[in-house]
């Protein structure tokens, strides 16, 4: 183990996401004396876990991808995923229905996915090809300069590799745009966009370098942590753990204060002294409601103007009886999704025809439903700040059920024996999300990389931040690097003997 001079430094870490669990394993291993509070029960954050009369429900990320940084993380720490959890790749990837009565299943092979294309446009499958070969080299590019290395700063961009590796890529064109000149089919420009819903994005406001994504799909696969994506927090956990972290769970951090030799973290009446402290909380909450006012100088306005990934309402189903007809990941669809993306990011409503994912993780793994039983989740995505009363959430479930039985021809209600829900008001409320967003920052063209907070926190020293809404960005692995980065500028900044001072002009 190369400590980097960590050794005694003490560090708290303020949440207990993928992202500060992450940073906390970095952090320990590196000999940093680590203190971890988390005020739920259960560390993950939104990527939790529930579990109701033998039904087992992930309430966050269903979606295991881009296994290449999961391993990445766990080999760093001598460790592989088999370790703590078995994975089981899944095919089909998904199963869409859309409200014309059309079905398709989404092949993991790509070969069987191209032809899946030429059947819709003649063409599209050559076509279909060339965009993998080109999202390919995006997600190459886009790992190797900008996300592996953790460049967060706009001072980092301007290296040579890093310029040269930005002319590989499609930086000004919108995704939709981009989709259109390879294929023209609205179903097939679907199946290449879906994938934004994991970054908090609309194909009409997230930039094109972003089709990276259609590789992490057919190129990398999708695979399923059997027993639920909460086995791969716990894993991180232990991995936190076994590296020297402390992890304290049920206490809730209540500030955070600057001071001439290090961070106070508040808990309540107690105050604890840090020579360096690591936010998992999402920066908007830190700086309005943790730290003291004007501790981090931004221009008049710039949290109001951010743009934030959607909300979400969600159903935890337990539901008597099999589902033949869903794959383990279902999506319904509208023909014409865009006026669902304008009632997130552009005239925020609650959409009057919601496209709706379906996850049924029992298809793949039986232990997480009681015997005849299926474990349903639903989620719409939403416009973070709605208002979900208890009489707009009912009508809405109403909304949501009809739209699954119109799609798929199966109507849930009858079934239904165990039900919870969440939607704007959970994330804002027991996660400190900004007008209760799932996702946090959205990455739109100026919250792309340098363009998102990094992990130092300007204007405050000792002050850093990890997690979705940070670089590089939202999604479990995303959130992994994020902890990696963080560690990584913690140790530069001991090593360097004096703190990065870029003057903070509100970015």
């Amino acid at each position: 183990m190369t400590t980097r001079g960590l050794d005694g430094v003490s560090v708290g870490v303020v949440g207990g996401g993928v992202g500060g669990l992450s940073a906390a394993a970095h952090l320990a291993d590196e000999g940093a004396e680590v203190t971890l509070y988390e005020r739920h029960e259960r560390v993950g954050g939104v990527a939790g876990r529930l579990e109701r009369d033998g039904f087992r429900f992930d309430t966050g990320p269903s979606w295991y991808l881009m296994p290449d940084v999961f391993e990445r993380f766990f080999e760093r720490f001598g460790h592989e995923p088999s370790d703590f959890y078995e994975l089981e790749r899944l095919d089909p990837h998904y199963r869409v229905f859309w409200d014309d009565g059309d079905r398709v299943d989404v092949p993991a092979d790509p070969d069987a996915a191209a032809g899946l294309f030429e059947s819709y446009e003649e063409g599209a499958g050559d076509a279909f090809r060339r965009y993998l070969d080109d999202a390919e080299t995006a997600y190459e590019v886009g790992m190797d300069r900008f996300v592996l290395p953790g460049r967060s700063r706009l001072r980092d961009y301007l290296s040579t590799d890093v310029l040269a590796g930005g002319r590989k890529l499609d930086l000004l064109d919108t995704l939709d745009d981009h989709v259109r000149s390879y294929v023209e089919h609205p179903k097939l420009r679907q199946l290449l966009q879906y994938t934004l819903v994991f970054l908090g994005g609309s194909p009409y406001n997230t930039p094109a370098l972003y089709q990276l994504m259609s590789h992490v799909d057919f190129g990398l696969g999708v695979y399923y942590p059997l027993g639920g994506m909460y086995e791969v927090i716990e894993a991180i956990e232990s991995v936190a753990t076994e590296r020297g972290a402390d992890v304290h769970t049920g206490v809730a951090v209540t500030g955070v204060e600057p001071e001439s030799d290090g961070i106070a973290v508040e808990l309540g009446g107690d105050r604890y002294v840090h020579d360096r402290v690591v936010c998992n909380a999402p920066p908007e909450h830190v700086e309005r409601e943790l730290l003291p006012d004007g501790a981090v100088p931004r221009l008049g306005g710039y949290w109001d103007r951010r743009t934030y990934g959607p909300s979400a309402y969600l159903l935890y189903l337990g539901v008597e009886g099999s589902l033949d007809g869903f794959a383990h990941h279902t999506l319904a669809l509208p023909t014409d999704w865009k006026p669902h993306f304008d009632a997130i990011f552009d005239d925020p409503a609650w959409p009057e025809d919601p496209t709706v994912y379906v996850n049924v993780p029992s298809r793949t793994d039986p232990s997480v439903a009681p015997d005849g039983h299926e474990a349903v989740v639903t989620l719409v995505p939403l416009a973070p700040g709605l208002d979900d009363g208890p009489d707009r959430r009912a009508a809405f479930r109403d909304r949501v059920l009809d739209a699954v039985a119109s799609y798929t021809g199966t109507d849930l209600r009858d079934r239904i024996v165990v039900e919870e829900s969440a939607c704007v008001s959970e994330f804002a409320e027991r996660f400190d999300r900004p007008g209760g967003s799932a996702l946090g920052l959205a990455h739109t063209a100026t919250q792309t990389g340098p363009l998102r907070p990094g992990p130092r926190v300007r204007g405050v020293d000792r002050l850093y931040y990890v997690g979705g809404s940070s670089n590089p960005g939202i999604g479990v692995p995303m959130c992994l690097l994020s902890g990696e980065h963080c560690a990584d500028a913690v140790a530069d900044d001991v090593a360097g003997g004096s703190l990065d001072r870029i003057p903070t002009l509100g970015r």
